[in-house]
């Protein structure tokens, strides 16, 4: 196998998620490249060097624009707060890198602009981590659209429910609080969470063109976790948006980190002419279908288990029956990178449509300021 040196900024959650999967994509899916971890890089040398002995890192950088001028790095991945993402990708494509990054793609669809015109004109592969495309329930919901097993689309529904940041104790900025920080995040729970419901949505259903949408703040200051001092917290904490695709189809959004009780209930729910499906995080590995045209008898809720080898990804894992988890649709989603790039193509969700996201979430943050429906700016 031809090696493909993995240089990595940031070691975090998405850090150890992204490691993971390079380190066991060939385990369970050969293919042509051999992903190497040899670099991580962090602001700070003593955790990065330990993050580095955990997970098997060759070397050890502080400084990402060392990283990317390494002439024995293949692949930068950006693991890092949404501040840097632009300047990091854009500096990587310039000196010829492959760049995979973190969602949301951009702090706002401007900066997304400039990321993809520099990953394109230097044609090197590129991709964002929006991972939950990988789930094989929800790629097996991708299949039956696809099919046109659900018929025209009439609505589609989103929810992704936290309750972590309630209390008003919880500081903003710092390594583990930088979301709750407008100026590392861009937004609160729009460019987080729903990014993630949006990106799903559009793969599964295609674009959407317009929206109107509100937006809170429910604790208006807090702890900055580096001065100690109060100051504002310009994040949305809770954020809903109605939608219409260009199917004609209508949204339904929802996302909150005031939920109490949960802690990351991500659902959708599409309902079609002919039959509707539902999915739910916490039950990740099964995939709820209703189809009308089922015998009058026994139609009903249906809730398809996937294990089976002729289901999404599954013939590269264990025996039908037994489940996978969260972890391992990062490994697909390296997969699906590693054979785009053996093959030519570049895998989705490439730079340019993850900007589709930044654009739509833009849309709901005017909305929610302006209070009218706002149009999705074209690509």
């Amino acid at each position: 196998m031809k090696p493909l040196n993995i240089g990595m900024v940031g070691y975090g959650l998405m850090g150890r998620a992204h490691s993971n999967a390079f380190r066991k994509v060939r385990n369970f899916f050969p293919g042509e490249y051999q992903p190497v971890l040899k670099a991580i890089c962090g602001r700070d040398g003593a955790p990065a060097q330990a993050f580095a002995n955990t997970w098997g890192y060759e070397s050890v950088e502080t400084d990402w624009r060392k990283l990317v001028e390494r002439a024995d790095i293949d692949l930068i991945d950006i693991a890092a707060p949404n501040n840097v993402h632009g300047e990091i990708a854009i500096a990587a494509a310039k000196a010829g890198k492959m760049v995979m990054c973190e969602k949301p793609l951009a702090m706002h669809a401007a900066q997304g602009d400039a990321m993809v015109a520099a990953v394109e004109a230097a044609k090197v592969p590129n991709m964002v981590w929006y991972n939950y495309r990988r789930v094989p329930a929800v790629t097996l919901a991708k299949h039956l659209i696809d099919e046109g097993k659900l018929g025209k689309i009439f609505h589609y529904r989103s929810q992704f429910l936290q309750d972590w940041t309630i209390s008003a104790d919880v500081p903003q900025g710092g390594p583990g609080t930088w979301r709750l920080d407008a100026a590392i995040a861009g937004s609160g729970v729009t460019g987080d969470l729903l990014a993630h419901c949006i990106d799903t949505a559009q793969w599964l259903n295609g674009s959407i063109n317009s929206v109107t949408a509100m937006t809170e703040t429910f604790v208006k200051e807090r702890t900055d976790s580096a001065t100690g001092k109060k100051r504002e917290v310009k994040i949305d904490d809770a954020s809903a948006f109605l939608g219409r695709f260009d199917n004609g189809s209508l949204a339904i959004f929802e996302a909150t980190r005031y939920a109490r009780g949960h802690k990351a209930l991500y659902t959708l729910e599409i309902n079609g002419e002919h039959a509707s499906l539902k999915w739910d995080l916490h039950d990740l590995h099964r995939l709820q279908y209703f189809d009308h045209r089922d015998d009058s008898r026994v139609r009903g809720w249906r809730s398809i288990h996937l294990s089976d080898s002729d289901q999404p990804y599954m013939s590269h894992w264990w025996i039908p029956g037994v489940q996978i988890g969260f972890e391992h649709t990062f490994v697909h989603q390296v997969a699906d990178f590693l054979e785009g790039l053996a093959n030519g193509t570049n895998a989705a969700p490439t730079f340019r449509d993850a900007l589709k996201t930044d654009r739509v979430t833009d849309a709901v943050l005017a909305s929610a300021q302006s209070g009218q429906w706002t149009d999705v700016a074209a690509a």
